[in-house]
């Protein structure tokens, strides 16, 4: 008796679904990604169509929706989001957890160092400026947190840059104009320089913003860490400071980057 196979059929949606899934959790972030990716109305038919849906399977949902106050429906009858979801993301930042861990050893760096540092995360392309510790001399380099800045055109962009996952760094490359604008061999040049970034485990840039300034820079946090920072020391040249070489630093600055990331969980 030979033993039958059975034929190689095409996956339904059924196999592909994951192990424990629900369906009505589903729908409703189905909806949800949907308005989300639109940005325009859309009434209940055109939810339907879009995502191949009976009516019956969705009215219920876009009520309930509705009612928790995720969804507002417009005199046209067509659905949008509320701020509903922005307002969750906002109470719980994923980021308040790393500038909690951050305050005391950024103040003792800055103590020891006597110079300015920052740390910044990549956001929507750009270098987002989360907290800064001042230096306590009355001539200093001064960061605004909450700020935005090139993530081509900066040292900290360079070091979030080089540690990111090789995808989500070329994609975000191929928005930004300022590394469009580079002929092949600056591009090619550009990413040896993200490549020595992360052999290195630092980057440093004199002169890079403006005359005068130099920044120090390393990675916070392990390399498959979800949450990526890079934490900066920001001086200026001249005789208000001890340091004539800013390499003298980078022992304490990785110290620091490495207690950050011990607390903050991301070691």
């Amino acid at each position: 008796m030979t033993e039958s196979t059975a034929p190689n059929l095409p996956k339904t949606d059924a196999d592909t679904r994951p192990k424990y899934a629900v369906p009505a959790v589903e729908k409703a972030l189905d909806v949800l990604e949907l308005l989300s990716e639109q940005a325009v109305p859309m009434t209940q038919a055109q939810l339907c169509r879009a995502l191949g849906r009976e009516p019956g399977e969705l009215f219920r949902m876009l009520s309930a929706l509705e009612a928790r106050g995720y969804l507002r429906r417009e005199d046209t009858g067509g659905y949008v989001l509320s701020l509903k979801l922005f307002e969750l993301s906002r109470t719980h930042s994923p980021h308040d957890e790393l500038l909690r861990a951050a305050a005391a050893p950024m103040r003792e760096l800055v103590e020891y160092t006597r110079e300015s540092c920052h740390l910044s995360v990549l956001h929507r392309d750009q270098v987002l400026v989360l907290t800064q510790v001042d230096s306590p001399t009355s001539i200093r380099l001064s960061v605004q947190p909450g700020s935005l800045h090139s993530a081509v055109e900066t040292l900290s962009g360079h070091v979030l840059l080089a540690y990111a996952p090789e995808v989500e760094r070329d994609d975000l490359l191929a928005r930004r104009a300022e590394f469009l604008r580079m002929s092949a061999v600056e591009r090619t040049a550009f990413l040896d320089k993200l490549a020595k970034v992360r052999a290195d485990g630092w980057a440093y840039a004199e002169g890079a913003r403006f005359v005068g300034g130099r920044d120090l820079g390393v990675p916070v946090g392990h390399v498959r860490a979800r949450t990526r920072a890079v934490l900066t020391i920001a001086s200026l040249r001249g005789t208000h400071t001890q340091h004539e070489d800013l390499f003298e630093l980078l022992p304490r600055l990785r110290q620091c980057a490495e207690d950050i990331a011990r607390i903050a969980g991301i070691n």
